[in-house]
């Protein structure tokens, strides 16, 4: 793991912790590195609440509730495959905070509408706003992956600081 990923992720914990709150990734095409960041911290057990490795669309579906029909309109890498991905993470978990990454690392598997580095994120509160981002990263497989751990946990500080600053 980078220096990078583990300070953001050191970040994010301290963050939750003040806040009172866990913690939940539903992860695809990083394949658990994201909820290996986070658990890189010592003491993590007190904020991260668990962890979704949903890397086929069946267990997107059977483990996160994402719709058929979503996958069937718009694809397991799409906006709005990553937003039912982090409510079902959510749903599914006894965690306030969630992050979901579905995309495509590369080496292959892209086309002209998709390519390789395109990537969907989605950050939610428990029963608030869902925030999306795409993100198309340059770079091979393990940059991709990298650049997607890196890109959410700058989005969980984020989320977390709108919302104190609201609350």
């Amino acid at each position: 793991m980078d220096q990078n990923s583990f300070d953001l992720a050191v970040k994010v914990g301290a963050r939750l912790t003040q806040c009172g709150l866990k913690l939940v990734t539903a992860e695809s095409c990083t394949g658990g590195r994201l909820g290996q960041a986070v658990t890189n911290v010592a003491g993590s057990s007190v904020w991260y609440e668990r962890g979704f490795i949903t890397y086929s669309n069946v267990s997107k579906c059977e483990m996160l509730g994402v719709r058929q029909a979503t996958l069937d309109q718009h694809g397991a890498v799409s906006a709005q495959t990553a937003q039912e991905m982090v409510i079902g993470a959510l749903n599914r978990s006894h965690a306030q905070v969630g992050v979901s990454i579905t995309g495509i690392a590369g080496p292959g598997g892209g086309t002209a509408l998709k390519p390789v580095g395109m990537v969907c994120l989605a950050w939610a509160l428990k029963d608030g706003a869902v925030r999306q981002e795409i993100q198309y990263f340059q770079g091979d497989r393990e940059t991709v992956r990298r650049l997607s751990v890196t890109t959410a946990l700058q989005g969980i500080l984020y989320i977390l600081n709108d919302a104190t600053a609201v609350a």
